[in-house]
């Protein structure tokens, strides 16, 4: 079992930024990519960034592509998200994943196993 905890998000003015974390406990082993996605208004969970074991592999959807950065620390068993130029599309509950096993490249939320409860993010205009 893995337990994953978000913290960060809160109301922001379109243009500013915001740090996401994520504290990552339990059977955690070397190997496992991570991943960040979110849930709006009305609409479904979707990909956003995803990183690999070491760090040195990222991936990320194209709408935050130059904006967003996933990073982690694997010492200290955190995931973090760094979120700049905010717009008020962005506003969603951002979710932390881990996958048991699977590439970093994977963009379906089915493909992770483990998710933390959200933190939500709201950008104003």
């Amino acid at each position: 079992q893995v337990q994953l905890g978000e913290a960060g998000g809160g109301l922001v003015q379109a243009g500013g930024s915001l740090r996401l974390s994520c504290a990552a406990s339990g059977s955690i082993f070397s190997g496992n990519a991570m991943g960040w996605f979110r849930q709006g208004p009305g609409k479904e969970r979707e990909f956003v960034a995803s990183i690999n074991w070491s760090g040195r592999g990222t991936y990320y959807a194209d709408f935050v592509k130059g904006r967003f950065t996933i990073s982690r620390d694997n010492a200290k068993h955190r995931l973090y998200l760094q979120m700049n130029s905010l717009n008020p599309e962005d506003t969603a509950v951002y979710y932390c994943a881990f996958s048991g096993g699977g590439t970093y490249l994977a963009t379906a939320a089915r493909r992770y196993d483990y998710w933390g409860q959200g933190t939500q993010v709201t950008v104003s205009s």
